[in-house]
């Protein structure tokens, strides 16, 4: 048995997931029981900092190495609050950082992801082994070092009869399909997975701006579910050239972010939308692009989907979702199977720090498109 702390800050920018977890076991017998979970609130000067330089804004060379270290100084003191009172405390620590910039790869280049928030600072900081760093062996293979969830999905989530998505929402949908896995069939067979588009990245930069600045989120999708979706709206976003690309596939900020948010906007005029409206349409973009990935592009639709992440609270879009999909697929929550849907990515991260220390590998080449499955993360001893 060994205790993992787990660390993970999403797209949103809205504060860092936290887990302390016992695993024991490697792959089809991992075991995961959560022993603690919190998120803890970025200060408000630093969360701007950060959503300032994922929106392009220009930072010297040494501002952006304070930013780093302030990144990893609130990522150790997450790892030590989750900890405090607890005994023991962790033999690691896996830290995913904060995602500022990623690009997908293309045929001419490999791709590029930069987590801030370094491992060896935390390590420092905590005395305690920290694994950082995950997703750059994966776009060393050809991968997109995106999504890096779909392995743990795959051991925790698997059913010999069934197929499911575990499709996450935080600022960015991603999923992970799984067929059945029967006893007797190879581990990660058939598994396929990638980034969806906008998961609430979109509806929370509108409700920021529509709300004149005073709220950053729709709570459970109240305001959203006043209004009524424009179907041609939707019709006519989903065109944009990343739900037409065929996995794998990943995304980010750069591409759904304000200036995308901007450009909605400008397109909405003519429908003389009201606030309600905007906020219900921008819901149905991230409900009707799951179902057209889905439908578009798996062999064949899951037999259930669970919802995880953030905007799995969002209950107008959980209602959206089961409507795209139709009621023949049920759509759930991890937290109906057992697995922490608001911290699920926190886990994930600790079970990738985990299988680094026992070199096993983390991706699932059929997702990210690497070369071949690796061990994941830079490891940073105590």
């Amino acid at each position: 048995m060994t205790r993992v702390v787990g660390l993970m800050s999403g797209t949103s920018v809205d504060g860092i997931d936290a887990v302390l977890v016992d695993i024991s076991g490697q792959e089809r017998d991992l075991a995961v029981e959560l022993i603690a979970a919190d998120t803890y609130a970025y200060a408000p000067q630093l969360r701007q900092r950060i959503i300032d330089l994922c929106g392009g804004a220009s930072l010297t060379l040494a501002a952006l190495t304070a930013l780093d270290d302030a990144i990893a100084h609130a990522f150790a003191q997450a790892a030590q609050q989750i900890q405090a009172n607890q005994v023991p405390t962790a033999d690691l620590i896996g830290s995913h950082g904060q995602t500022v910039y990623h690009r997908p790869p293309d045929p001419d280049s490999l791709g590029y992801s930069l987590q801030l928030g370094r491992g060896d600072v935390i390590t420092q900081v905590t005395g305690q082994t920290t694994v950082s760093n995950f997703r750059v062996a994966d776009i060393a293979l050809g991968g997109q070092g995106a999504p890096l969830v779909s392995k743990l999905d795959l051991c925790l989530l698997s059913y010999p009869t069934q197929s499911c998505c575990v499709q996450n929402l935080g600022g960015i949908g991603n999923f992970t399909f799984l067929p059945p896995l029967p006893p007797e069939a190879p581990l990660g067979v058939g598994v396929s997975g990638w980034d969806t588009g906008p998961g609430n990245v979109l509806l929370d930069l509108a409700v920021y701006q529509l709300s004149g600045e005073q709220q950053t989120y729709d709570p459970g999708g109240a305001w959203a579910a006043q209004g009524t979706p424009c179907q041609a709206l939707v019709d006519q976003w989903l065109t944009q050239d990343f739900f037409q690309q065929p996995p794998p596939k990943s995304t980010g900020r750069e591409l759904f972010g304000p200036e995308y948010l901007h450009s909605c906007l400008q397109v909405a005029e003519p429908y003389h939308l009201s606030p309600a409206d905007i906020l219900a349409t921008l819901t149905e973009l991230t409900a009707a692009s799951i179902a057209h990935t889905y439908r578009q592009f798996l062999t064949h639709m899951p037999d259930r989907v669970f919802l995880c992440g953030g905007g799995s609270h969002n209950q107008y879009l959980h209602q959206r979702i089961q409507h795209r999909l139709g009621d023949d697929i049920p759509v759930l929550t991890t937290d109906d199977v057992g697995l922490n849907a608001d911290v699920k990515e926190a886990i994930a991260f600790a079970v990738l720090a985990y299988w680094r220390q026992h070199q096993i590998p983390g991706n699932l080449p059929s997702v990210t498109g690497a070369r071949r499955a690796v061990p994941l993360g830079e490891l940073h001893p105590a």
